[in-house]
């Protein structure tokens, strides 16, 4: 099998890598197709206090490993011939969700300008200096419907910068429990080629690679097309739209766009939140909620029903569901967040009843795991809240795996 050369932009704690070069176990060398040759992760405004997720990759894959500085600035050089980047096959990573909305006309000198500090600019950058075969993005799913004042623009415009370049696009939203993994975790995997080959989007739907790393029946099938221009897109998509045209699951090439509503269809094994869990001898003392202070957690979790007043000075009532209390042990975990660590009641941390019967938040090991990520993987000299940071950072390794075993099949 080929050698597959990977470049992890956006790297954090390094879970493109694990998913690719495998993290079953601790291992000093990658068992499948992937190498990684090149990675980026850099958290403003580069103080080496806020470098924590960078250290943890240099620690679990090697000094030099990782290239700790602004991507921006790294673009900047690459593209000015003043720093040498490799040559690679696939780029990955995991973008936040910003305004993507374009300053510039195509047409203009110096083609698309994109709004300073969105990082998608710098991956949109990397794509036309390396053109890489394959290209594959991790984002939270309310990329398809941003904003609201144009929905689904934001994605019609990224959708735009790929046409633009060549490259033929298939994404999913995915939901991490449907596929047997520990936490409930929805996030949209954009996956692109440079296929000069004419596609059948219908059959890309049920039969590309997506579907083939997360098997779905495809209902609701619905066409739209997206401007070749990215100035265009940002200025006239979803002018007008109540919802946005992209469903969880689509393809497109040459601004043709098909898109569906995905229904999983997966019959393997499944894991829950307590199959992640530590025994309770192995739980520090501050992680267990001492019972003054369970109130406050019951509360956080109790519907709500709050009259407000706008800024605009409507009133409206603010409204929150039930949460289960404590955490089900017996089903995928809630999300993740980045607000999990520290000790204060919250709403989105997790507790749960442990093997003692007290109730307590989660160890940073335990996040790992239901992050997929080997236990212990971040500790790595940080502190419980940066570990729990990172998690609420990272992304579900076993979809990254899924996703390379499926291209591993076809490359």
């Amino acid at each position: 099998m080929p050698i597959i050369r990977v470049a992890e932009l956006f790297a954090g704690v390094g879970g493109f890598r694990l998913g690719l070069e495998g993290c079953a176990e601790w291992q000093e060398e990658p068992s499948g197709p992937y190498r990684t040759v090149w990675a980026n992760q850099w958290e403003p405004p580069g103080t080496p206090a806020k470098q924590f997720a960078w250290r943890c990759y240099e620690e679990r894959f090697g000094a030099g490993s990782c290239v700790n500085e602004n991507i921006s600035v790294v673009m900047d050089e690459a593209l000015a011939g003043e720093r040498e980047v490799p040559d690679f096959d696939l780029l990955v990573g995991g973008f936040p969700c910003q305004d993507y909305s374009v300053a510039r006309p195509l047409r203009q000198s110096g083609g698309i300008e994109g709004k300073k500090g969105v990082l998608w600019w710098d991956i949109e950058r990397m794509l036309e200096l390396k053109r890489p075969r394959w290209a594959l993005f991790e984002n939270v799913d309310r990329l398809l419907k941003s904003p609201g004042s144009q929905r689904g623009r934001d994605f019609a415009i990224i959708l735009s910068c790929l046409a633009r370049l060549g490259y033929s696009v298939e994404w999913r939203v995915v939901n991490a429990a449907d596929y047997g993994m520990p936490q409930r975790r929805r996030r949209v995997f954009i996956w692109c080629e440079r296929d000069t080959r004419p596609w059948d989007l219908r059959e890309r739907l049920t039969g590309g690679l997506m579907a083939d790393a997360f098997p779905a029946e495809c209902s609701d099938v619905t066409a739209c097309s997206v401007p070749l221009d990215p100035y265009e897109t940002s200025e006239t998509f979803g002018l007008g739209l109540r919802t946005s045209p992209f469903l969880s699951a689509g393809a497109m090439q040459g601004g043709r766009v098909l898109s569906a509503r995905p229904a999983p269809t997966y019959d393997g094994p499944r894991t829950v939140l307590g199959d992640v869990l530590v025994d309770d001898t192995e739980v520090p003392a501050s992680f267990f909620i001492a019972a003054e202070k369970l109130p406050a957690w019951e509360a956080a979790r109790a519907a709500k029903h709050i009259p407000r007043v706008s800024r605009a000075g409507v009133p409206y009532v603010y409204s929150e569901g039930a949460m289960a209390w404590p955490d089900p042990r017996d089903r995928p975990s809630r999300t993740i967040l980045t607000s999990e660590g520290g000790a204060a009641a919250s709403r989105t941390k997790h507790a749960v009843r442990g093997s003692s019967g007290r109730i307590r938040r989660l160890v940073p090991d335990e996040l790992d795991r239901l992050q997929m990520f080997p236990r212990g993987w971040t500790d790595a000299g940080m502190t419980d809240q940066q570990r729990a940071f990172c998690m609420g950072n990272a992304l579900v390794v076993g979809c990254v795996r899924r996703i390379g075993e499926a291209l591993a099949k076809r490359a």
